[in-house]
């Protein structure tokens, strides 16, 4: 799964709704193949429009758009797909809401949780924290050694998560991921445009290494 590759986790810092979707945009332009909506604090109605806008952005670039847990704005706005950690609706109960067409990302931190994800419905997994990470509650690394456990256990894509950057990303090589995903190293860099086409190139080479 290509769209995989440089995945997107947006992230609210003190952004207003127009900086906000400019990051956004300036992204998929220039390397970001996924992005995922992450709203945290938003009522139900603001995360509703806020995703209605972002779906306008990534619907422009052909990026598809995940939403972070919230099942009822996947489906209002039809959106790609939705993520959901492991205090969320069961697996099961999420493939069959939104039906087999949206993708399913689920997040994993052991081999166990990731067979279960898979069995499940899942599409895909974020696999981390890899690198400690403010937006995270669980500060708890995974460890590269778990990752590839996760990697070899289970047939669907694994994307890395948590903590990183372009400077600590080399790590991944020979890890067999799909891809990496950011936040802050995307949303808050003064350069978006730059630092999105070079994350991008970088993982394209750490997800060639493993062939």
């Amino acid at each position: 799964m290509k769209e995989l590759t440089l995945y997107l986790v947006t992230g609210r810092y003190d952004f207003d709704d127009e900086s906000f979707l400019n990051v956004i945009k300036i992204a998929c332009e220039n390397g970001v193949t996924l992005v995922q909506l992450r709203e945290k604090e938003a009522s139900t109605h603001d995360f509703y429009r806020l995703a209605q806008k972002v779906k306008e952005l990534t619907d422009r670039f052909d990026v598809p758009l995940i939403i972070n847990d919230r099942v009822d704005i996947c489906l209002a706005v039809d959106a790609a797909g939705v993520h959901i950690g492991d205090d969320e609706l069961p697996i099961t109960v999420v493939r069959n809401l939104i039906g087999k067409d949206k993708l399913l990302g689920v997040s994993a931190k052991d081999v166990d949780r990731a067979k279960e994800a898979e069995e499940a419905g899942a599409d895909y997994l974020g696999v981390g924290a890899i690198y400690l990470t403010k937006t995270k509650d669980d500060p708890q690394p995974t460890s590269i050694e778990t990752l590839k456990k996760i990697v070899s256990a289970v047939d669907i894509p694994v994307v890395a998560i948590g903590g990183l950057k372009e400077a600590n990303i080399d790590s991944l090589r020979h890890t067999g991921i799909a891809g990496i995903s950011v936040v802050s190293e995307l949303m808050l860099t003064e350069d978006v445009a730059q630092k999105a086409q070079r994350l991008r190139a970088l993982t394209e080479e750490i997800v060639a290494s493993h062939n």
